[in-house]
């Protein structure tokens, strides 16, 4: 009772010091790291246009409005400015966890180990306490009670207006249309089956002897497959002749009869047969990479970084050969810093002399032969020649984004001569709700500069596809916790 009678007779002091210390802390890790806080405020959709004002007059707002909330003659004042300052940061969590393709994180501290939807719920917390600070205040005032509650109304609709006009205004959030027009395939894909495999984390590890082999980042060691029938799904634990190496990302990889698990941040590749659970050492030492794709049993394509500029180059690994390891520097080519603007996905076509690189950030895959030689530089329907992103460098050497990133291409899979490209971009005349409910894949050949047509593939629980493969006659993709497969249409890319 004595613990509620004070707390009764303190609330607005307590509000006011808790609120008082949210902004002092949050202004002082903004403080001592403000090189990267500017770039990660930049990183936002909403935001990156005025990061260098914001970043300098949010720390000076939240450090006026401590010091209101500390004085007994402007708390008032403070509490309304605090209430305007936490629904604007709460309706900024919502739009960009249910509106934006691109999470930035501009949190330090304790409030970086919160997650999105916590750290809304946090806000949402103080948005209240701040209200309720208001009406205890006012009321002890004996002031006006509804005149109190329409300028709390009006502070939290003017501060969710000024949020919601950036993000209607934000070219970023929302796709733009683009110069060119898609061609929509009829009905080149057919619904056929489904499975529930229970979590959403799968990637595809690959596709063999009538099987499809999936690995998983939360149970590394654990090769799953199942049957090409949806008949029946197994696991096995792959054990390692050495294993005491410390793995940040271990991916695995399938082509028959092996197959492989490898980390790149640690220089080791190991093999086993697909009917043996022990994989053994094949490759240590050897190269550094972040990502690889196998082109037959003792043979590589790596992405690696060079030693000389830590910039991005496509490279062979053969373990029969000496040296081992060939860079191709002439692959990836440099439009601003050799990293970020080359960016992109490897893949290999299983059984083809096909290895074909597409960049993230402009229009172009590269189409090579086994040996690296490149054969076709093509591009894909929309004009993003030149990425478009904008690359800062830390004081303490490291280089980040600082501008939301504009991806045009975002995966593929390799069908015989075509490549199914998913496109981040939209075209003209294309209603944005398809956008908003589907993943949209772009058909071109890969012999040749030739767009053959696109397609839709529906998400699945506001969920879109994270990746797909195809043995030819069926196209399987990975939504959600779901493994489905379409049944190709007969001449449906001819």
């Amino acid at each position: 009772m004595i613990v509620v009678n004070f707390i009764g007779k303190h609330f607005v002091k307590i509000v006011s010091i808790l609120l008082a210390l949210l902004f002092m802390y949050a202004a002082a890790n903004k403080l001592l790291d403000f090189e990267n806080f500017q770039v990660q405020l930049a990183q936002s959709p909403l935001l990156s246009a005025y990061a260098g004002i914001i970043s300098y007059g949010i720390i000076t707002i939240e450090l006026i409005v401590a010091v209101m909330l500390c004085l007994s003659d402007s708390r008032q004042v403070g509490l309304y400015a605090s209430l305007g300052l936490m629904s604007a940061f709460t309706i900024y969590i919502y739009l960009i966890l249910n509106y934006s393709d691109f999470i930035p994180c501009s949190c330090g501290g304790i409030l970086e180990k919160l997650g999105w939807t916590e750290h809304l719920i946090f806000n949402i917390c103080f948005v209240v306490l701040s209200a309720l600070g208001i009406f205890v205040l006012v009321r002890k005032n004996k002031g006006k009670t509804w005149n109190a509650i329409l300028l709390s109304i009006s502070t939290v609709i003017v501060s969710c207006l000024v949020v919601i006009i950036l993000f209607i205004s934000s070219e970023n959030i929302i796709k733009k249309e683009n110069n060119f027009t898609r061609r929509f395939l009829q009905h080149p894909i057919f619904d056929d089956k489904m499975v529930n495999l229970s979590v959403n984390s799968y990637y595809f590890a690959g596709i063999a002897d009538g099987n499809i082999y999936l690995g998983n980042p939360t149970t590394p060691l654990f090769l799953a497959k199942i049957d090409t029938g949806f008949q029946k799904l197994t696991r096995v634990k792959i054990t390692l002749d050495k294993k005491n190496y410390p793995f940040r990302n271990i991916q695995l990889q399938v082509k028959s009869p092996y197959y492989y698990l490898f980390d790149g941040n640690v220089p080791i590749i190991y093999r086993g047969k697909l009917n043996d659970s022990l994989a053994h050492t094949i490759s240590y030492g050897d190269a550094f990479f972040n990502q690889l794709s196998v082109l037959d049993s003792m043979k590589f394509v790596l992405r690696t970084q060079k030693r000389a500029d830590k910039q991005y180059s496509i490279a062979s690994l053969d373990l029969n050969r000496n040296p081992k390891l060939e860079l191709k520097p002439a692959v990836l080519e440099k439009q601003i810093d050799g990293v970020f603007d080359v960016d992109g996905m490897l893949g290999v076509e299983a059984g083809a002399d096909k290895v074909v690189y597409t960049y993230y950030y402009r229009n172009e895959y590269i189409v090579m032969d086994n040996n690296l030689n490149i054969r076709k530089r093509l591009n894909t329907i929309d004009t993003t020649k030149n990425a478009n992103i904008s690359v800062t460098k830390l004081s303490d050497g490291r280089k980040k984004m600082n501008a939301p990133s504009f991806s045009v291409n975002i995966g593929f899979a390799l069908l015989g001569d075509l490549i199914l490209n998913r496109s981040n971009l939209k075209g003209k005349h294309e209603p944005a709700g398809s956008w908003k409910t589907s993943s949209i894949i772009d058909v071109y050949r890969t012999d040749e500069q030739r767009y053959i047509g696109s397609f839709y593939i529906r998400n699945k629980n506001g969920n879109a596809m994270s990746a797909m493969i195809s043995d030819g006659i069926y196209l399987y993709v990975l939504v959600d916790n779901e493994l489905q497969r379409y049944r190709i249409r007969k001449d449906a890319f001819k």
